[in-house]
This record gives C-alpha cells, structure tokens and sequence, in this order.
C-alpha cells in the first residue's frame, strides 16, 4: 500500500481540531458542574483560552457545542451505508437486518467516547430545548436511512416502515440505556433482536 494512500493532517488542521476539542471538553465541564444555562460563552472562551470571536469560528452557539458529535455520527451512517450490499433491499425483514447494521455504527461511534455521552445524554434529558433538537436530529436520521433503504430498491412503504422501527428501536434503546453509551449500544441491538424474532414467526 502507498505511504500517500491516506491523508496527512497539517498543523494547520490539527491545531484547528485540538481547539475544537479544546472547546467542547470546556464547555461540558462548565456545563456538568454549574448547569447549561448558568454558563455563557464568554466563560467558555475564557476557560478554554480562546476569544469570543474564535469560539464563534467553530461553533454558532453553546447548544451547538452540545451537538458537536453530529458529524462523526453522520459520518460513521455514511460510512456504513456504503459498505451496504448492493442487491435490492425488499423483504421486511431483511431491510430490517440492514437498518440495524446501520444503527449499530451510530450507537458504536456514540460508544467510543462515553464520557463525552453520558453528559449529552444528561444535558438533553434536563433542558427540553436540547432534546428538542436531540429529537429533530433523530429523525432527521430516520429520514437518511428511508432515503437509503428507497435507493437500494426497497418499496416506499416497506421503507417508512423500517426507518420509523429503526427509531423506535433508538428510542427504547436511549430510555433503557441511560447516559450509559455501552449500554444505549447493547440495548439497541437486544431491541432489533426482537423486532428481527418477531417478523421471522
């Protein structure tokens, strides 16, 4: 394989990140020691050693810093839709099997950094206008993965169906697991274990 196979970051780009990093890890510290509310970007900026208008570079506001795992998770859905079979997704149940597959990536990529979760998972729980957003971003997923399924030659209502039991499946998953992410990723399996029991009787 060629060394130049895959992309070298730059120093530019990593110092863009580790302020990046540099900001959430901050921000949710403030966030889990005097409540999301209490905390201002300006103590964020401060905190974390940046200026205000360098904040505002990486994030519009502090509920996006909330959300700032939204492209990792996007980008491991993708990800794992490409690596989806190519022939037609059709009966219900193996349709199922795929969009299980598919939010295991999710759940996996959320396992990944549990500290990081279960502060996600408790900020949203506590302020309805984060699980608002929690919410519409969910179903924005299930949205993505109707779409997916439609192009791999699923029927549409076969389809709707899926996507809406995929984020049924998250949401038992999300209540039983808690802000425990290993647990959101084992619960959503055992969920999609017994959808797939059911629909083979």
């Amino acid at each position: 394989m060629s060394a130049n196979t895959f992309p070298v970051e730059s120093l530019r780009d990593r110092k863009r990140r580790q302020t990046r990093e540099r900001i959430v890890e901050t921000a949710f510290a403030l966030f889990m020691e005097r409540g999301f509310d209490a905390v201002t970007v300006d103590e964020i900026a401060e905190q974390a050693e940046i200026g205000r208008t360098t904040f505002f570079r990486y994030f519009g506001d502090k509920q996006e810093v909330v959300f700032s795992t939204e492209d990792d998770f996007l980008h491991a859905l993708t990800a794992a839709m490409g690596d989806a079979p190519a022939e037609p997704l059709r009966d219900l149940a193996q349709v199922l099997a795929a969009s299980r597959r598919l939010l295991l990536a999710i759940c996996t990529e959320a396992a990944r950094n549990p500290g990081h979760y279960a502060v996600y998972h408790r900020l949203v729980r506590q302020h309805p206008e984060l699980e608002d957003r929690h919410t519409r971003k969910t179903r924005h997923y299930a949205d993505l993965l109707e779409n997916h399924l439609t192009g791999h030659g699923t029927p549409p209502a076969t389809a709707v169906l899926a996507a809406q039991l995929t984020l049924a499946c998250y949401q038992a998953a999300w209540r039983l697991g808690g802000h425990d992410a290993t647990a959101v990723l084992r619960e959503a399996s055992d969920a999609f274990d017994l959808l797939l029991g059911a629909t083979a009787v």
